[in-house]
């Protein structure tokens, strides 16, 4: 008899709907499986096989062939074994013919134990989503995913069996698991906390505001990382679409969420900087999953010790950086992963790290190939490059009226609404096709940048960028004096070119 069992599989961090085709016929006894399985969902023959048995079960002795339908895509993982096992017991005539109807309204997702049970696996959520039109059946572990994305219409099951005695009307369905307590975010560190440093505070409330990418150089001990923890208390929660996203990647990479909820805390995701080009860009040979940019996707990825990255992996991120996506390909497939997000990189001066003026011990060649790694195309599209150096004592030592991250937070939102409701958008992603429609310049501010155009300050990517920068600084302003049409004048040009300052040697010369 031949049965079909709706299904789906990961490829990145998108569900690719799958459907299971089941032949039980004459022949030798067996079981194979086409439709282009990795080795993973090949070996489910020996889990499905067991599985059937332990849960008191017959087993067919006839020969099984399973197709996996596209059979031109590849499929990866355990997620199958689920519908695989159901779909050899509906072709064995073991459901019955009302199990047979019930069947054609599920969708199927899991991984088999040798005992029967039905174990979690990683993506369930993109998984569900590429399976419309059907009631999702998942493992019972994973059910917060689940309802993160089609709410109560789901089933959640915990064996084999159950889920056959349900199907067939032999029992009813297992009950819900129930809602868990709401997530509590832990606390957000206080951008009251930090001492002194006015410019880098205004760096990264302007980058909150904008969207704009930051870099900080400075010696170790002068707040860099500090700063950066900060940044993710002064953005505001995920948007509904941004929202769904970054569940999807989240479910994708085996990240645990919240019962029930979509993830709506802007991510803030830190890699070492040993991370592989692979893990920090999303890719591999066997299947294609998402790393730790996509995993930033709607927040904050900061990279410390910048410096000391590989230069191959730092020069991959042009391309996100600029569209927002990355595209990976491979022989037999391609992928489109999301990684829309917020670079912020630290890194010191030099080798030993700078310090006090005059204090450095590297001569000009460690300090040039320290740099190195940071080539021109990286640097030019961060907006903001700052120089920060260590507090001075006074203000280390008397705690000073320092503005909390909840006041800065609200002058943020309201900028943010304001380059929504006037361009439509964050002024960090204003193409450059549409500058100077909505970016216009005051004559003294456009004469400004033409004589850093003219000296070669400034790149034509880096033109750009000082303008919506400038754009970000006038609705700051707009915001904080009650006018809704601040003019992009040129002292905000002045300023934003003062954030955007060449790399700084400890010896305060320009690199």
């Amino acid at each position: 008899m031949l049965a079909a069992v709706r299904s789906a599989t990961l490829l990145g961090v998108q569900g690719l709907a799958t459907t299971v085709e089941v032949h039980v016929g004459p022949g030798l006894p067996g079981l194979s499986i086409v439709g282009l399985p990795d080795e993973a969902c090949r070996e489910s023959r020996d889990r499905v096989r067991a599985a059937v048995l332990s849960s008191g079960l017959t087993w067919p002795m006839q020969r099984i062939t399973v197709n996996l339908v596209p059979a031109g895509q590849r499929k990866g993982g355990s997620g199958l074994d689920l519908a695989i096992a159901v779909g050899i017991l509906a072709a064995s005539d073991q459901l019955g013919e009302e199990g047979a109807v019930t069947l054609a309204g599920l969708g199927l997702v899991g991984e088999l134990g040798l005992d029967g049970t039905v174990r979690a696996i990683p993506g369930i959520a993109p998984m569900v989503a590429a399976m419309a039109g059907c009631r999702p059946v998942v493992p019972r572990r994973s059910a917060a995913e689940c309802r993160a994305v089609v709410g109560e219409a789901m089933y959640a099951v915990d064996t084999l069996s159950d889920l056959v005695g349900a199907i067939a009307g032999f029992t009813p369905w297992p009950e819900p698991p129930e809602l868990g307590p709401p997530a509590v975010n832990g606390p957000v560190p206080d951008l009251a906390d930090v001492r002194g440093q006015p410019l880098a505070r205004r760096a990264l409330e302007v980058a909150a505001a904008g969207g704009h990418h930051l870099l900080m150089v400075g010696p170790p001990g002068s707040g860099k990382t500090m700063l950066a923890k900060r940044l993710i208390g002064l953005l505001p929660a995920l948007d509904q679409r941004t929202a769904v996203e970054a569940t999807m990647i989240h479910s994708a990479m085996g990240v645990a969420m919240a019962d029930g909820e979509l993830i709506r805390l802007p991510p803030f995701c830190s890699p070492h900087h040993s991370s592989s080009m692979v893990s920090l860009v999303g890719g591999g040979s066997a299947t294609l999953r998402p790393g730790e940019i996509s995993r930033a996707h709607g927040g904050v990825l900061f990279m410390d010790e910048l410096g000391e990255f590989q230069q191959q992996v730092l020069d991959a991120l042009r391309q996100p950086l600029e569209e927002g996506v990355v595209r990976v390909s491979r022989a037999r497939v391609h992928a489109t992963l999301p990684a829309r997000f917020l670079l912020v990189g630290a890194t010191n001066p030099c080798p030993c790290g700078g310090g006090a003026p005059g204090a450095c011990e590297c001569d000009d060649h460690a300090r040039a190939r320290y740099l190195r790694r940071l080539s021109g195309p990286l640097l030019d599209r961060f907006d903001l490059r700052i120089a920060v150096a260590r507090p001075g004592v006074e203000a280390l030592l008397d705690a000073g009226d320092e503005e909390s991250t909840a006041s800065t937070a609200a002058r943020v939102g309201l900028a943010r609404q304001l380059a929504i409701e006037q361009r439509g958008m964050l002024n960090g992603e204003i193409p450059a096709e549409q500058l100077d429609r909505l970016v216009p310049l005051s004559g003294t501010a456009r004469a400004l940048l033409r004589t850093e155009l003219e000296h070669d300050r400034l790149t034509g990517r880096g033109f750009h960028r000082v303008r919506r920068v400038a754009r970000t600084l006038a609705d700051l302003d707009a915001v904080a004096g009650g006018d809704a049409a601040a003019p992009v004048a040129a002292t905000h040009v002045s300023l934003a070119l003062s954030m955007r300052v060449r790399l700084v040697t400890p010896r305060g010369v320009a690199a």
